[in-house]
């Protein structure tokens, strides 16, 4: 049989444009993901629009579409609680701009279904066509650097919004990372890394959002304190593979 997919997209303040995104991506997986169970989950985090509401209405257009309220504000706290209470054999998420091109979707699921313990897009792989501001693209190349320079891991690209997890692998690493919003990718690739754990670069087609709600500025500090915390505290041994 077939693993199972579920596909969270976390959500804070996406009332205008939530419903297209998931018209979109429930349109996709229905054509090109044949032969895996499936279903997204809109996970909203501390949303202070409509975007609740809106997530309510969408599970009730879509059979495959469940919407899930995180009282508190970050993705990771959102991801954290859906794959950790998920029962699905692959657990995936996306951004909801949908900025990586679905067409790798299958190539994600691909990759855990052929032994990854993680599949990552990845917008630094020679092959990958990223379109976006220089100065997003040197901020995201010096902090990738920065990260293989303080922890010696063989992934790229920590923060692209394209990942798939296993179940066996999410239960054992979630837990042991602390941050809660934007650096959580980070900190639970360098833990699925140092302990040992398979993890897949998926080169993607990706087109950057001139209206993404991710600050820049304040999510590199964020992201740099976080480095210098697993530094010089550690970084947790999650259960072996």
């Amino acid at each position: 049989m077939a693993d199972t997919v579920d596909f969270v997209i976390p959500v804070y303040n996406e009332e205008h444009d939530l419903p297209r995104s998931i018209d979109i991506l429930s349109k996709y997986l229905r054509e090109n993901l044949t032969q895996n169970p499936w279903q997204i989950i809109i996970a909203d985090n501390g949303s202070t629009d409509n975007t609740r509401a809106v997530a309510d209405m969408l599970a009730t257009r879509h059979t495959s579409v469940v919407s899930v309220h995180i009282p508190q504000k970050g993705r990771g706290r959102a991801l954290r609680q859906v794959w950790l209470e998920s029962s699905a054999d692959i657990l995936s998420y996306m951004d909801v701009d949908l900025s990586t091109d679905l067409s790798h979707v299958p190539q994600l699921v691909g990759a855990i279904e052929e032994g990854a313990d993680l599949a990552i897009g990845s917008r630094l792989s020679k092959n990958s066509r990223v379109t976006r501001s220089l100065k997003r693209e040197v901020i995201s190349r010096s902090y990738s650097a920065l990260i293989r320079m303080m922890f010696f891991t063989p992934f790229r690209d920590a923060q692209c919004g394209f990942k798939a997890i296993t179940r066996r692998a999410a239960q054992a690493i979630i837990p042991q990372v602390q941050n809660n919003n934007w650096f959580f990718d980070t900190e639970m690739l360098i833990i699925a890394a140092k302990g040992g754990y398979r993890i897949r670069e998926i080169a993607v087609k990706w087109d950057d959002d001139p209206d993404s709600r991710v600050r820049v500025i304040a999510t590199a500090w964020e992201d740099i304190k976080g480095l210098m915390r697993l530094r010089f505290k550690g970084v947790p041994r999650p259960t072996s593979p």
